[in-house]
């Protein structure tokens, strides 16, 4: 009886509001807000040394610490109503309510030794040791009683009580719960600082350098992609704050430990926990069989493979924490600005073609070969993979399924690295402006002009014509023609694209960040298109808020149109679908017009349909998959990226909520229906047949499901349908 009761759902006593919409604090230069661009992998290597569960090891608090929240008073009206459990449809104006929130909130709550016994997630799931869901369903509840999980956080807490008032269906209501908070409950596997030497003594001394280790799951390896994606997850939660138990402490020492691992191996994706905290290394079987080069050091890296998306991911979470928290200091205080230079070389160094001009065969900087029954585990051409002409995209050897590239021009990683690149060299900036980094400068102008150049390639040879869609992406490109036309569930994908918003590029030049209040448009409009001039901050996208949500800014945002060259005469072809949302910049005179709204349009009906090789239609679970785990095999993943981008303005829903309403609950509903009854969402789902499931334990896609029930929150806050039968969290779902 004492065991049950110590895994009930825990009374919060903070009722601190909650900020949906993670809008920059007003003086944070340049940098977009947050999109929602979560990456994520999938893996299919055994799960190897997770045992039962350990309680992480929280910093101890710094002498002198403070509270360094922003004290500003954003205006936050979706807050009020969760608060309060109802709803408005009435409140024009988000500016009549003022409220704040506090790093009391956020903070971390250190976690007690356990009281009752902790179990491993996967046997917790097993044993079901909560009461049913009062659904059909009978999801169980399986979060970790309070005392052993691993980063409690009030903040999230309150909020599961005031979603609870607002989400009608008990199974839905049910799946949340146990997603959302996944990652904290069970993932943060360490926390503490870092240790250098001392060189008067010789001896390791702690630093106030704080590091994070994340696991993926029932894979005990942290990866950059995952690790990032996770963590991610929780940005509606960040504010500034200094206190050592915080989110924002947590989110400094994920940076930092990116950083570390980027310098050691920057061409590696997944690493071993830090020597800082006593656990032993992963043992990984595939160090015997693969082999890099350069090779890399098995207790510090537990595999490697260079996936441009990685690089990405860390330049993901840097800019999200500067634009929630303003905290340039950090940034040069340790080895991030090293960080971006290793991830600037290393890709820079990628994006040499297969032969020079004369002919010859280039060195690559990275080769990859191993011994494997599965040939998307190596690279052909003895490490080389398939030849590649230089057009300015970065190779990528394998994609973020962690499965070997066709054509090593990966056009989604491409895409989400060119625009993370330009959200971070806002950091860069302020670190020039403010000299506080000698790199700062020469560094900012590298990263614009990386992102620059992957722009060109992306536009001159990954727009290709598809006989039934008209102009899509294609997945990857070669840069001599050749294109795979599909797409793969694991983000950055195809699908994903809005999520981060790529359509926004550097050659808008320069715009102001835009506030809670919203910068009105002629004040944020520019001209400079030079090379090198600051690129757009893409502040008119934000992770789960919307500037054309926003009460008083009632024409959605402009979406750019840029130009890709034409292959062919197409004048007399069925013209793609118009938005109205479109601005104009030019790569070239005679490139030919093309509208990156429609284009992704057309994408989106392609990756979504039975023309995508790797689109698995069944019963069970209409989905993307990919070959990682083979055809057939829908991911839940793509579900929830379906769902979140139709949101985004460029999926071309904006003029017709209810038809978009009825596209996200088609993908609720599948979610819903893939879990085996286990009450967390699953990797894969076969397609015919729901028991036939991979990984219980994952925790960005359960991450994930969590920001989309936040989202569809925010958009029926702002139509006045929370709460209501009318909204698709006032429904039920047990049809």
């Amino acid at each position: 009886m004492v065991l049950w009761l110590g895994y009930q759902t825990p009374s919060s006593t903070v009722h601190a509001p909650f900020d949906l919409r993670p809008d920059p604090p007003p003086n944070v230069p340049g940098v977009q807000n947050p999109g929602k661009d979560h990456t994520g992998p999938s893996h299919s290597n055994p799960a190897q040394g997770v045992g039962t569960a350990e309680n992480s090891l929280y910093p101890p608090t710094t002498p002198g610490s403070s509270n360094d929240s922003d004290e500003d008073g954003e205006v936050v009206l979706v807050d009020i109503i969760l608060a309060t459990g109802g709803s408005s449809s009435s409140s024009s104006s988000s500016s009549s309510i003022p409220t704040t929130t506090t790093a009391a909130a956020e903070s971390a709550v250190p976690t007690p030794a356990p009281t009752v016994q902790c179990l491993g997630f996967e046997e917790l799931q097993r044993q079901k040791p909560g009461p049913p869901s009062e659904g059909r369903r009978k999801f169980p509840y399986v979060r970790p009683p309070p005392e052993c999980r691993k980063f409690r956080l009030p903040a999230l807490e309150a909020l599961l009580e005031r979603m609870e008032k607002v989400i009608r269906d008990p199974d839905l209501f049910r799946l949340f719960e146990n997603s959302y908070p996944n990652t904290l409950d069970t993932m943060i596997k360490w926390r503490g600082y870092a240790k250098k030497k001392d060189h008067a003594t010789g001896e390791e001394v702690e630093t106030d350098e704080e590091l994070t280790y994340v696991i993926t799951g029932d894979i005990d390896a942290m990866w950059l992609r995952d690790s990032a994606s996770q963590v991610y997850s929780y940005l509606p939660l960040l504010e500034a704050s200094r206190e050592p138990d915080s989110l924002a402490s947590l989110w400094r020492g994920l940076i930092n430990a990116h950083a570390r691992y980027i310098i050691i191996s920057p061409y590696c994706h997944s690493f071993q926990p830090p020597p800082e905290s006593g656990i032993q290394p992963t043992n990984n079987g595939a160090y015997l069989h693969n082999h890099p080069n350069p090779p890399y050091n098995p207790t510090l890296v537990f595999d490697c493979k260079w996936e441009l998306d990685s690089l990405a991911s860390f330049l993901q979470v840097s800019a999200a924490y500067y634009t929630r928290t303003g905290d340039l200091d950090f940034f040069a205080k340790y080895s991030w600005v090293d960080a971006v230079q290793a991830a600037v070389d290393a890709s820079a160094a990628m994006r040499l073609g297969t032969y020079d001009d004369e002919g010859h065969v280039l060195p690559s900087a990275w080769t990859f070969t191993g011994w494997t029954n599965r040939g998307s585990e190596t690279l052909t051409n003895d490490g080389l993979g398939n030849p590649v002409k230089e057009n300015g995209m970065v190779r990528s050897a394998f994609r973020p399924s962690d499965d070997a590239c066709i054509f090593q021009l990966l056009t989604p990683s491409n895409m989400m690295f060119a625009a993370y690149l330009e959200q971070a060299s806002h950091i860069m900036q302020g670190l020039t402006d403010r000299r506080l980094s000698d790199k700062a400068a020469n560094l900012t102008t590298e990263m614009r002009k990386l992102a620059t150049g992957i722009r060109g390639g992306i536009a001159r040879d990954a727009v290709v014509r598809h006989r039934d869609f008209g102009e899509i992406f294609a997945y990857e490109v070669d840069g001599y023609g050749g294109a795979n036309l599909m797409d793969d569930a694991n983000v950055p994908s195809l699908l994903a694209m809005p999520l981060w918003n790529y359509t926004l590029p550097a050659a808008m030049g320069k715009q102001l960040v835009k506030s809670v209040k919203q910068v009105p448009r002629d004040e944020a409009a520019a001209t400079d298109t030079s090379q090198d001039a600051e690129p757009s901050s893409m502040a008119s996208h934000s992770r789960s808020k919307r500037p054309a949500s926003t009460a008083g800014d009632t024409e959605p945002p402009t979406a750019p149109r840029t130009f890709v060259k034409a292959t062919k005469d197409d004048s007399d072809s069925e013209p793609a679908t118009k938005t109205s949302n479109s601005t104009s910049a030019s790569t070239g005179e005679d490139d030919h017009q093309a509208d990156y709204a429609a284009i992704y349009q057309n994408t989106r009906k392609f990756v979504l349909s039975m023309a995508n090789p790797y689109f698995a239609k069944g019963p069970a679970l209409s989905a993307v998959g990919g070959p990682h785990l083979g055809p057939g095999k829908g991911w839940p993943m793509a579900v929830m990226v379906a769902a979140l981008t139709a949101f985004e303005d460029v999926a071309g829903f904006a003029s017709s909520p209810r038809e978009r309403d009825e596209v996200v609950a088609e993908q609720l509903y599948a979610v819903l229906n893939s879990t085996a009854g286990t009450g967390v969402v699953h990797e894969t789902v076969n397609a015919w047949n729901e028991a036939d499931w991979t990984r219980s334990w994952f925790g960005w896609a359960n991450g994930l499901f969590g920001e989309l029930i936040i989202r569809i929150a925010e958009d029926e806050q702002r139509r006045g349908l929370l709460g209501t039968e009318e909204g698709l969290l006032g429904r039920s779902w047990q049809h």
